[in-house]
C-alpha cells in the first residue's frame, strides 16, 4: 500500500490538502498580478460581465437591506430611548458591515459562478491541459483578469450598496419611524469616521479576490463525471460564503482593536 494512499484514510487530510491547494493557489494569482503580459483585454471582458450580471440584483438587494437595519436599530433605539442614534447605527453597520457581505455574496453568487463554469467546461474539455502543454499558464492567462475584475467590480459596488442603503435607512427612517432629519444626518456626523468607509472597502477588495480564488480553484478541479462542473459550481458558492463570514468577523475584530471609537 502506497504512503499517498493510506494518508487518503486518516480522517481530515484530504480537507488540509484541498485547503493547501487553494491557498497555493492564492498565492500564485497574487503573485501573478505583478508579472507580465497582462491580459488587459481580458479584465476588461471580464470586468463588464461581471457588473452586468451583478449591478442590478445589488441594487434590488441593498433597498431592503438598509431599510431592514435602519427599522430593527430604530425600534432598538426607541426602546433603549436612544432615538438620536438611529442615523449613526444604522448607517455604521450598512458602511461596515452589511454593504461589503451584500456585495461579495452577489459578486460570488453570479460572477463567482460563472467563472467555475467558464474554467470549468474549459477543464473538462482539456483546454487547461492544452495551455500548460504549449507553455502558456492558466493562472496569469485565465485566473488573474478574472480574479483582478472581481475585486474592481466588489469595491466599486460596494459604494453603490452603501450610498444606497443609507439613503434607504434614511427613508424608512424618517419617513416611517417619525425621525428627524436634523437627528440622523447629526447623529451619524458625531460618531462616523473615515475609516468605517476604508474597512468597508478593504473588505469587500478582499471579499472580491476570495471568492474569484475559490471559484477558479473549483473550476480548475471538477469532480469527475457529466455532473462535474455543476458540482463544482454548487461547491464554490458554498465554500465562498462559509469563508467569507469567517474573515469578516477577523477584519472586524482586527478594526475594533486597532481604531479607537469616536466618541460623541
Amino acid at each position: 500500500m502506497s504512503s499517498r494512499a493510506s494518508t487518503a484514510r486518516i480522517p481530515g487530510i484530504g480537507m488540509l490538502r484541498e485547503t493547501g491547494k487553494l491557498f497555493a493557489l492564492g498565492l500564485d494569482v497574487a503573485r501573478g498580478i505583478f508579472q507580465r503580459p497582462f491580459q488587459v483585454r481580458e479584465f476588461i471582458q471580464q470586468s463588464w460581465f461581471i457588473a452586468s450580471v451583478t449591478i442590478l440584483p445589488t441594487a434590488l438587494v441593498a433597498i431592503p437591506f438598509g431599510a431592514v437595519i435602519s427599522l430593527q436599530f430604530g425600534s432598538l433605539a426607541t426602546q433603549l430611548g436612544a432615538q438620536s442614534y438611529t442615523g449613526a447605527g444604522s448607517v455604521l453597520a450598512t458602511v461596515q458591515q452589511a454593504s461589503p457581505l451584500v456585495t461579495a455574496l452577489l459578486v460570488a453568487g453570479a460572477g463567482g459562478s460563472a467563472i467555475c463554469a467558464d474554467i470549468g467546461a474549459r477543464t473538462i474539455r482539456e483546454e487547461i491541459d492544452a495551455m500548460e502543454v504549449l507553455g502558456v499558464s492558466a493562472v496569469q492567462r485565465l485566473v488573474v483578469p478574472r480574479v483582478l475584475a472581481c475585486m474592481l467590480i466588489a469595491v466599486l459596488l460596494n459604494g453603490m450598496v452603501s450610498v444606497i442603503g443609507v439613503l434607504g435607512g434614511y427613508f424608512f427612517n424618517v419617513v416611517l419611524q417619525d425621525g428627524t432629519p436634523g437627528a440622523y444626518l447629526a447623529s451619524f456626523s458625531a460618531l462616523a469616521q473615515l475609516p468605517d468607509l476604508w474597512v468597508g472597502e478593504l473588505k469587500a477588495l478582499i471579499f472580491g479576490f476570495i471568492a474569484a480564488v475559490v471559484a477558479a480553484y473549483r473550476g480548475l478541479n471538477p469532480p469527475p463525471g457529466p455532473k462535474g462542473v455543476g458540482d463544482a459550481v454548487n461547491q464554490s458558492v458554498v465554500i465562498t460564503f462559509l469563508l467569507l463570514f469567517v474573515v469578516n468577523f477577523v477584519i472586524t475584530l482586527i478594526y475594533l482593536q486597532i481604531v479607537p471609537a469616536k466618541l460623541d
